[in-house]
């Protein structure tokens, strides 16, 4: 945890704070070895950031006097679209994007996600809330992503990506495709990634008919969670 996220709740007026979530006092006595008098790296959830002086701190609650000087880093621009992972590489690939930056994702129904995977316990909101924080946490992030659910391929190609498409470049992931990832890109892009054994012919035709460049890695096949971290350093 290197940023002390600070929700709207906990703020007692403009300049002080009270956390009393169990989580993060063991981290702040556990890890940090906070004391009475140090500063600490803080920020308000989907705001600024700054350093928080902790006035206490027992087991049941740590109090800050907090300052705010600065933005929260850029984000990256880009919407994922991914393949809805098994569960529990999506809880690891949510902290992952959180920690890069990206702040739009859709999780996206393809032929090889199992259906069952829509019925996880890591879909409930506050479940994929808790996996975005923890990113944020380690990045030194305030901004949370934003997830849409895409339970079906068809309609979402047909209906709803076209327009998403719009005034971005889009890129579709998959081995085999002509094109080599491209580096160090600064355009507004859609970022297609499919599940564990790729797109399917169909699918994969959709998106090039739509305009999206298909790109790859390599000869090598990499599970969902390595890809999405790879082609996300690689294209910004």
């Amino acid at each position: 945890m290197n940023l002390i996220l600070l929700h709207p709740d906990e703020w007692i007026d403009d300049t002080h704070a009270v956390l009393r979530d169990p989580r993060r006092l063991r981290h702040l006595a556990d890890v940090h070895r906070a004391v009475v008098g140090d500063c600490l790296t803080v920020g308000v959830l989907g705001g600024r950031m700054g350093r928080g002086e902790l006035l206490s701190l027992n087991d049941t609650e740590a109090q800050f006097r907090v300052t705010l000087d600065r933005e929260p880093p850029a984000p990256l621009p880009v919407h994922l679209l991914l393949a809805l992972p098994r569960p529990r590489m999506l809880a690891r690939t949510l902290e992952h994007v959180s920690a890069l930056g990206v702040k739009r994702v859709t999780l996206m129904h393809t032929r090889r996600v199992e259906k069952s995977y829509w019925q996880s316990p890591e879909l409930k909101p506050e479940k994929m809330r808790q996996h975005l924080l923890l990113g944020l946490e380690q990045a030194r992030d305030t901004r949370l992503p934003e997830i849409t659910l895409e339970t079906r391929f068809k309609p979402f190609v047909e209906d709803r990506l076209p327009a998403l498409l719009e005034d971005q470049r889009g890129l579709l992931a998959h081995p085999g495709l002509a094109r080599e990832c491209p580096r160090a890109i600064s355009d507004p892009t859609l970022l297609a990634i499919g599940p564990e054994g790729g797109f399917v012919d169909y699918e994969v035709d959709r998106f090039l008919e739509l305009g999206f460049e298909g790109i790859h890695l390599g000869e090598r096949i990499l599970r969902v969670e390595t890809a999405v971290t790879a082609l996300l350093a690689r294209l910004f």
